[in-house]
């Protein structure tokens, strides 16, 4: 447990400050494999030409 004083709220503070980098070094991954699922579903636009409904 972290204790209710000063010193708990320094290091409260020093976990939440790494975690944070963590959260947005997630988000910057997640957003970095757009791209290649991208590649995955890739339209043929000539085929949906010749296709029609």
């Amino acid at each position: 447990m972290i204790p209710d004083s000063l010193y708990g709220a320094i290091v409260l503070s020093i976990i939440d400050f790494f975690l944070s980098f963590v959260v947005i070094s997630g988000i910057g991954f997640v957003l970095s494999l757009f791209p290649y699922l991208n590649r995955l579903g890739e339209i043929d636009e000539k085929k949906l030409r010749e296709g029609g409904h």
